[in-house]
């Protein structure tokens, strides 16, 4: 389980933030048991600060605060570190200082989001269809001073669910191209996040569930794997 100090996409946090935040979860649950990790703000928001074009916006994250509080977490609250949210849209020299600064989590969703629905071997036909989708169901989301790019990029992830079985349904040689291209994108997070070679030690931690769920009527009955067994090492 983990904490929140503070909306994540206003002001930077502080270790003054930490204090008052395990103070109150403190008086509040009557024990600080439970909770392993620390959500921080550090100059990024969630799914990034997409501009008027639709484009998104270089960040600057404040990687001394990463470390301070992550280095707070574990010294004083007895938790794995800071976690990282918003952390997508940064430039690929970036990640190699989140091992640096003692990040415990980083939050890349959006990242693998965009690389599925914005790739080249996705039929322009279907991103057209979640657009419309979009713009009739998700209308709630768009704020008064939006842009039309603006809220078709921030809403979009409200498509997923809804047109999950017309990507499963691809041809396997569009599933295929995709699949190259997010292994080759997980295979350079993980070396740059240190994740490979620890397999082992997470083992000894984790019993993760194995959960299966059956295709959606009319998908493929499976989905090639050959670009997902090698990132278990």
């Amino acid at each position: 389980m983990g904490g929140e100090i503070g909306e994540v996409g206003l002001k930077n946090s502080s270790p003054e933030d930490l204090e008052a935040f395990m103070t109150g979860f403190d008086k509040a649950r009557g024990s600080r048991e439970g909770i392993g990790k620390i959500s921080i703000q550090t100059g990024t928001s969630h799914g990034g600060v997409v501009l008027a074009d639709g484009s998104l916006a270089q960040v600057a994250i404040d990687f001394e605060t990463l470390k301070l509080l992550s280095e707070e977490a574990r010294r004083k609250y007895g938790m794995g570190g800071a976690v990282q949210h918003g952390a997508s849209t940064l430039p690929e020299n970036a990640f190699h200082k989140f091992v640096a600064a003692g990040a415990c989590e980083v939050h890349l969703a959006t990242a693998f989001q965009t690389l599925v629905l914005d790739h080249k071997a996705v039929p322009e036909g279907l991103r057209r269809e979640m657009i419309e989708w979009v713009k009739v169901h998700a209308a709630d989301e768009r704020k008064p001073k939006d842009t039309e790019a603006q809220f078709i990029y921030k809403a979009r992830k409200k498509a997923v669910g809804p047109f999950k079985k017309h990507f499963w349904s691809l041809p396997s040689e569009t599933l295929e191209a995709i699949g190259a291209d997010l292994e080759k994108t997980f295979s350079f997070l993980f070396g740059q996040l240190a994740i490979a070679g620890t397999r082992e030690v997470v083992a000894k931690i984790i019993r993760a569930p194995e959960i299966h769920h059956p295709a959606p009527e009319g998908a493929q009955e499976t989905i090639p794997h050959e670009h997902v067994d090698g990132l278990a090492d």
